[in-house]
């Protein structure tokens, strides 16, 4: 696989690309109040949890992890949480329990401008309770329960003890910190794949997570790289002898804080654009089927490594932190096609001249239908502004006109 550059594109080949892109980001990206909104959601979850039996009436320990801690969300993002619990075997129950306190009646009070809730005693629906759509299941990789708070429509995965999780999250927000082009790419990807119906590892595609992970592989593999190989950042030695569970998250910050600044003090600054380093992705992932069949892709390392086995999985990007897990074992072989033909179709009409330069047909490729709408009617509203502004200036001129005329007379 080739790297890729700054020079070989023009600036004003990617013009359109490059405006397209920031108002697509100005749209997706969450504000001050999309944040507040989650945080208010997890005290919520804290004071739901306060009366379990784990717990004991003390304030659960819940971490936030996944996009919202990465800082890699929409805001239409959910919210990953990791319920803290010392015995192990109480973990599933907990689960059960937290489904039944998320779904008992309570009323509302706010008390010096915080959300405090009074459960009414012998009353449970599920109609009412502080979620909808709760969702208990057992049997996934990690247990979870998933649900949707009533109060701003916000979708939680809980889980239990996902120590791993939270090491992830808080890595990808390091990384993003390194580079502010890493968060709009993976953004502005994260938008092109729901827009192409592939961002659903439910139904056999990618998971945000695999798509990080490409961002990242291509920002190692581009020239200059923008990101070294992870084992340049992460001792996975000392990790994997110890466990993440017993590993100490402020001594992995502190190992990789000071691998991250080893780096960014000594690398040449890759140069290239957004809308640069989008149609390298897609030219260097445009035969991802053929290419998936052949390598995998390891960030570990920072380069594809050819595969010994072609009976495994359609598609293998390793994930870092458990380099024998797969982080797009989601991908089904009957989804492959769908993938593999959306990355074909991008680089196709990112590679045509007449696409790149006409708005409305780059906000087709890369949102989904009804961003792509608002869009538009922005651009229809603007346009009758800037009619409505020249119509005035004429009539003021004309106005101008006829009183000089007038003096002259």
């Amino acid at each position: 696989m080739d790297s890729y550059g700054s020079s070989s594109t023009s600036n004003n080949r990617v013009r359109v690309l490059e405006s397209c892109l920031r108002d697509i980001l100005v749209e997706i990206k969450p504000s001050e109040s999309d944040r507040v909104e989650r945080l208010n959601e997890i005290n919520q979850l804290k004071d739901c949890l306060r009366g379990l039996v784990p717990f004991g009436g003390d304030v659960p320990l819940v971490k936030p992890f996944g996009s919202f801690v990465s800082n890699l969300y929409t805001k239409w993002g959910d919210i990953d949480v990791s319920v803290q619990i010392d015995d192990h075997d109480v973990k599933r129950i907990c689960l059960w329990q937290i489904k039944f306190e998320l779904q008992r009646t309570r009323t509302n009070a706010v008390v010096n401008g915080r959300i405090t809730g009074q459960w009414l005693e012998g009353d449970w629906d599920d109609t009412i309770g502080l979620a909808r759509s709760v969702e208990y299941i057992p049997n996934a990789r990690v247990p979870l329960l998933k649900y949707v708070s009533r109060q701003h429509n916000i979708s939680f995965d809980v889980s239990i003890n996902n120590h791993l999780g939270v090491m992830k999250s808080n890595f990808l927000k390091w990384l993003s910190e390194i580079d502010d082009r890493f968060r709009d790419m993976v953004l502005v990807l994260k938008e092109w794949a729901k827009a192409q119906d592939i961002n659903d590892p439910k139904s056999g595609s990618l998971s945000s997570y695999a798509l990080c992970l490409l961002v990242i592989f291509h920002f190692q593999t581009c020239e200059p790289p923008i990101f070294p190989p992870l084992r340049a950042i992460i001792n996975e030695e000392r990790i994997s002898n110890r466990g993440w569970s017993s590993f100490s998250g402020s001594h992995f910050e502190d190992v990789c804080s000071a691998n991250i600044q080893r780096f960014t003090s000594s690398r040449l600054r890759n140069q290239s654009s957004l809308a640069q380093l989008l149609l390298s992705f897609f030219d260097k992932f445009s035969d991802i089927r053929t290419f998936g069949s052949d390598y995998s892709i390891s960030t570990y390392e920072g380069r594809q490594i050819s595969r010994r086995f072609y009976w495994s999985p359609p598609l293998i990007i390793e994930d870092p932190f458990e380099r024998m897990e797969n982080a797009a074992r989601t991908v089904r072989w009957v989804e492959l096609p769908k993938i593999s033909n959306a990355f074909q179709n991008a680089h196709n009409k990112l590679s045509s001249g007449s696409v790149l330069s006409d708005r409305n047909s780059l906000l087709s490729l890369l949102t989904r239908p009804f961003l792509a709408s608002k869009f538009r009617e922005q651009q229809l509203s603007a346009n009758y502004n800037r009619r409505s502004q020249y119509l005035d200036i004429g009539v003021i001129e004309q106005q101008f006109e006829n009183a000089v005329r007038l003096d002259r007379v």
